[in-house]
Parts: C-alpha cells; structure tokens; sequence
C-alpha cells in the first residue's frame, strides 16, 4: 500500500482530527526517513567525549580539559548560579566556541558532524530536566510501544516491558502500564523518562538536572545508565550523588574550577552516607503509612 491508499484507507474522523492532510504526511515521513539516514551515520559506538576548556564569566581562561568515556559517570556540583546549567548546555548542543562559555565539544577525538549537533533525530545527547510535564493523551504502554516501534526494535513489547519494570522499581509510588501520561506524579515522570532514555533512547551521552528533587531511587538510576555503557552528567546539590560518581566538576564563576577524584575515605563516606539515606527513607515510608514517627526512630540503625 502506498501513502496515499494509505492516506485514503483511514476513516474521515481520524484525518479531520489528526492535525496532518495528505501533504504535511508525506513531508513529515520524508523528514523522517531523512532523519534515520542522518541518525544512522552517527558512531556505532562512542569512545571518548572531550570538552575542552573556555572561559569564565570574567572571562579568564578555563584550566581545566575533561575526557570522558562510556559508563562514566560525572557529578556537577556548584552553588545556584555557578554555571553548571551552562555546561551541560554546552555538552548538549556539543558547543564549538559559539556559545557564552566559548567551551569545544569532541566526539572521538574529533569536532562533530553539523548533522549530530542540530538534527533531533540524529543529536548524540539526551537530557532529563526537572521539569517533566506530558500533554499526550496515551497510556503508558501506548507511549513506549510508540518510541519502541520508531525504533524499528524487533520485540517492542519486551523493550516496553523492560523500559515499565525498570520505571516502576525507581518510583516511589507504582504505577501500571494503563495508567494516562497526564496523572502521573513528578516522581513517576522521571522515573519513566530515565527508564526509557537508559533503554530504549540510543543516545550515547545523557544529561541530568538535580535528580535528587525527582522523588526517584537515585543509585537504581545511575547504576542502570552506568549498565547501558552510557556517559552521564549529572548536576546535583546531594551529598551522597556527589560521591557516587567517578569524578566531580566544581563550578565557580562559570568555569571548571576543580577536578575531584573520589579517594578511598569518600567511597567510605559515600557508603555511610547510604546507611543514613535509607534510614531516612523509612521514616518517609512510615509517615507515607500513617505511623507514629518516635516509632519509627526507634527501630533506625545508623
């Protein structure tokens, strides 16, 4: 069937309503399949990512060069206005001194494809802000069969099952794959759009924005990008994140200012640190169950 019998075999309801005429399809698959042939010439698999320094806001040089590589995973850390937003939107757009910062990003070794840098399809970084609000009126399922099928994946129902089972394990509260888009919590979002950006997105780099404030399983999350080969940045205020990764950048007047490898005394501050963390977690489920917090603090273990 071509796209025009196709165009004619749907009913007149869902092409009135649908937002597309019989033209806009045919560009928008054009675009599409533009977009795939873009997306198909991108590294079959990233080495390296380097990001080589710029300037400050008062405009001294940047010292420091930062080389990262799959299933690494790089804390931001900062005061509010430090320019670690502006870093990883430099990452993002794989900047080439046209940004603010006037920081470069290699890919391999090398400045990237004009391609990887402006086309969505074919982009190498994905990013989880915040702020995660749907509008779509679907079901979960519905939702990721979508993203699995543009994936031309061969089984999108275990690639769905996978992407909700591993959504489901880091949000606080469970929830179903009939469940709307739109009702959803906060938590839940980004519980989702980490699940399905560390499995179903092939994008090689992925950028986090305070995942602390997302009311998600924090180290469940790092450890299934870290799982996947991927190269996470991730901006944090939390203590314990800013120890659970390989290395962390300090942030001052909009440059790196310190390179931090985490020593052996903070991988044991990082674990005790954990203990604490899930002692908190067990009053919030208590107060979450409607008990008596003194009786709650009585069985914690620190």
């Amino acid at each position: 069937m071509d796209l025009a019998a196709y165009w004619d075999s749907l009913p007149w309801q869902q092409r009135d309503l649908g937002g597309w005429t019989a033209d806009s399809l045919a560009e928008g698959l054009a675009a599409f399949v533009a977009a795939r042939h873009i997306a198909a010439r991108q590294p079959a698999a990233l080495r390296s990512l380097d990001i080589l320094p710029g300037r400050a806001k008062d405009g001294s040089p940047e010292a420091h060069t930062l080389h990262l590589v799959p299933g690494e995973v790089v804390c931001i850390v900062g005061p509010t206005g430090s320019g670690k937003s502006r870093l990883l939107a430099d990452i993002e757009c794989l900047a080439q001194g046209d940004t603010p910062s006037r920081r470069r990003v290699l890919v391999d070794g090398s400045a990237p494809d004009p391609q990887w840098r402006f086309s969505g399809e074919a982009r190498l970084v994905a990013q989880i802000t915040q702020n995660m609000n749907f509008v779509m009126d679907l079901a979960v399922a519905d939702f990721l069969h979508l993203h699995a099928e543009s994936r031309a994946l061969e089984d999108a129902d275990e690639a769905v099952r996978r992407v909700l089972d591993a959504a489901v394990a880091m949000a606080g509260e469970p929830f179903g794959a009939d469940t709307p888009l739109t009702q959803l919590s906060g938590g839940q979002s980004r519980a989702l759009m980490i699940a399905d950006a560390a499995l179903l997105s092939p994008k090689p780099v992925v950028l986090i924005d305070e995942i602390e404030n997302a009311g998600v399983d924090r180290g469940r999350a790092l450890n299934l990008f870290v799982e996947k080969g991927k190269i996470v940045l991730l901006s944090t205020h939390d203590p314990l994140l800013a120890l659970s990764g390989h290395r962390r950048l300090v942030i001052r007047n909009g440059a790196v200012a310190r390179v931090i490898e985490a020593s052996p005394a903070e991988r044991e501050c990082a674990q005790r640190l954990a203990r604490f963390d899930r002692s908190l977690a067990g009053l919030r489920e208590a107060l979450r169950r409607g008990e008596p917090l003194d009786e709650a603090w009585s069985r914690l273990r620190f």
